[in-house]
């Protein structure tokens, strides 16, 4: 990565371009569907794999054992100690409610 300075010492860095991935992120207690951002040219498992405490989620829904909403919200950083598994998922699936099917 480079770093310039402009004439007054302001520094830039090259931006990071990402490609948003729906994806459920089970956690020790409870599941998350959002985005996750991956670096182009990568796959999830390198973003689980960063060094980073945080694993940054983007429009989170987070559900409860019984699969109801608790909350939603626009960004979520989950601990990543606390994920469990994690899958990427077609963006209809990530939008569908599981169980509403016809019976």
């Amino acid at each position: 990565m480079t770093i310039e300075y402009d004439e007054k010492g302001k520094f830039y860095t090259e931006v990071v371009k990402k490609m948003p991935v729906s994806a459920v992120i089970q956690t020790t207690t409870h599941i998350v569907r959002g985005l996750i951002h991956v670096r182009h040219e990568e796959r999830l498992k390198n973003e689980l794999e960063r060094e980073e405490k945080f694993l940054a989620v983007t429009q989170a829904t987070v559900h409860g054992a019984d699969d109801k909403v608790l909350f939603t919200a626009p960004f979520m950083a989950v601990q990543r100690s606390q994920v469990v598994w994690l899958m990427p998922v077609e963006d209809d699936e990530n939008s569908e409610e599981p169980g509403n099917g016809d019976s």
